[in-house]
């Protein structure tokens, strides 16, 4: 390609601090958010409402009661934080904690699908989405993106350290 841009031309530095910085918010992003949700199923449960409707998760309210239901998906949606954080160090275990964010973000997307009142209203035929719940649910649409492409990086990066036989923190070198 003469004259115009190459697709293999280096990249400027300021796409590659837009690319690092992307990755940086979108992994970290991605902890706080499951943090603060997580964290927030320990003093109120606003999930009550989507799960009970849900044919995938309803049958939890069979064997706990709604606030054991809420401290285990909020303990869930936190341990898969502090895995996804951990990539730097640990890449192995973060592959785990954003597997289970995405297992997670399934389950909350089916809400869309199983919860009423999701869908408000109808203009020209096209469904317009209530604030609560639909455009709240909504959200996990792009939180799931973020979950798989951290379980990418992290595969990735994991499978690098096993082929370079790279040494894990506190794990003798081998000669």
């Amino acid at each position: 390609m003469s004259g115009g841009l190459s697709m293999t031309a280096p990249a400027s530095s300021a796409d590659e601090w837009f690319m690092a910085a992307g990755r940086l918010v979108s992994r970290y992003g991605l902890v706080v958010v499951l943090i603060w949700i997580g964290a927030g199923k320990y003093v109120k449960m606003e999930s009550r409402v989507l799960i009970q409707h849900s044919p995938l998760m309803s049958w939890l309210y069979d064997f706990l009661s709604f606030e054991e239901v809420a401290v285990l998906l909020g303990t869930m949606e936190i341990v898969a934080a502090v895995l996804i954080a951990v990539y730097p160090l640990w890449p192995r275990l973060s592959v785990g904690g954003s597997a289970l964010a995405v297992v997670l973000f399934l389950g909350t997307l089916s809400f869309l699908f199983t919860t009423p009142g999701v869908i408000g209203s109808f203009a020209g035929g096209f469904p317009v989405l209530s604030a609560q719940p639909g455009q709240f649910l909504l959200k996990d649409l792009v939180l799931i993106g973020v979950a798989l492409w951290t379980l990418g990086e992290s595969l990735e990066a994991a499978r690098a350290r096993s082929a370079n036989n790279v040494p894990r923190p506190n794990q003798p070198v081998r000669p």
